[in-house]
């Protein structure tokens, strides 16, 4: 366990000091180069420059590392307490309410009435599933139970947004959906900031409250019950933690897939495979991809803004296909 701790220690400084160039990096992308960034350090600064970096490059970043740690920590969490390494948030179904709520928003053209309706209705999908997973667990729900709920919430809501999709007589909120759907940082503001934090760091705080009970549960359900781990109570903990983290995160930056699926996977052999010591090197992965991720989009000589979502799952997919293929050659060795 010393040797897990250190590990783990070793990587939370890598991670952040990767982080601050991938701040810099992210701050100094953009149509306008890293001209509002150097603008900190004039004196006669271009108020212009500084306007478009607090307003619009700031705000984006922030969501980054904010989004990113929500997703990498409950993937990390979910993976440990489902013992089940194709675990993420989107599996148990969180994402896709969270989708559900934002399209309907979008469908019924509510979005400026108020201003924040969207992002409201985002969280309330996320937090109304969260709820009834959390009202399984507390019924003595097991995790299959639990997993295939979480499949059944994911393709009733993929059939309901669908449906709305299909349904849409306006292509301008079609088009709104569908951009939506693949994620974004695109248009956030402060005020995004503010709404998602929260939420993020509550979640957050209840799922790195999990690690010990987490640890335990690896030895089997059994031997953590008798080394005191109350795992109803460890199970609600991770759900709730999970489904606050990513509703508030889901609600101001869309469906982002890959990064609670992989991020754990790689930076796991880097802790020993401990699921205490995996969560918040999680949380800081997914900031630093996320991070890299959305400047990658603005970045790269497109004529339309790539969506974040895009790029993680082009990132990801393969990262993964790779780890799958590396634990098959292992296990026939």
């Amino acid at each position: 366990m010393k040797t897990a701790a250190m590990h783990e220690r070793r990587l939370l400084v890598w991670l952040v000091l990767l982080l601050v160039p991938a701040l810099l990096l992210h701050l100094a992308s953009g149509p306008n180069g890293p001209a509002p960034l150097l603008s900190l350090f004039d004196k006669d600064h271009d108020r212009l420059a500084r306007l478009i970096l607090v307003e619009i490059r700031l705000p984006r970043a922030l969501l980054a590392l904010l989004v990113g740690g929500a997703l990498g920590s409950a993937g990390a969490a979910l993976q440990g307490f489902l013992r089940n390494p194709l675990a993420e948030p989107g599996v148990i179904g969180v994402s896709a309410s969270a989708s559900l709520g934002a399209v309907a928003v979008l469908y019924f053209g509510a979005m400026g009435s108020p201003g924040l309706s969207l992002p409201f209705a985002a969280m309330g999908g996320a937090l109304a599933t969260t709820a009834l997973l959390v009202a399984l667990v507390r019924a003595g729900a097991g995790t299959l139970v639990l997993i295939l709920a979480g499949v059944g919430i994911n393709a009733l809501a993929a059939a309901a947004t669908a449906l709305l999709l299909d349904l849409s007589p306006n292509p301008f909120a079609l088009a709104d959906m569908v951009s939506w759907l693949m994620g974004s940082f695109e248009n956030r503001s402060l005020a995004d900031v503010r709404l998602a934090a929260p939420f993020v760091i509550v979640g957050l705080g209840l799922l790195l409250a999990t690690g010990r009970g987490l640890s335990a549960l690896t030895l089997g359900e059994e031997t953590a019950r008798s080394l005191g781990v109350r795992v109803e109570r460890l199970g609600i903990m991770v759900i709730m933690g999970a489904g606050i983290a990513v509703g508030g995160a889901v609600a101001v930056s869309g469906a982002i897939g890959f990064v609670g699926l992989v991020v754990p996977h790689i930076l796991r052999p880097f802790v020993d495979h401990a699921p205490e010591r995996l969560l918040r090197p999680s949380a800081l992965g997914g900031a630093l991809l996320l991070l890299v991720a959305d400047a990658l989009t603005r970045i790269m000589p497109t004529a339309q803004p790539l969506n974040i979502g895009v790029v993680t799952a082009f990132v990801g997919a393969p990262v993964f296909l790779n780890l799958i293929w590396r634990a098959n050659r292992w296990r026939a060795a």
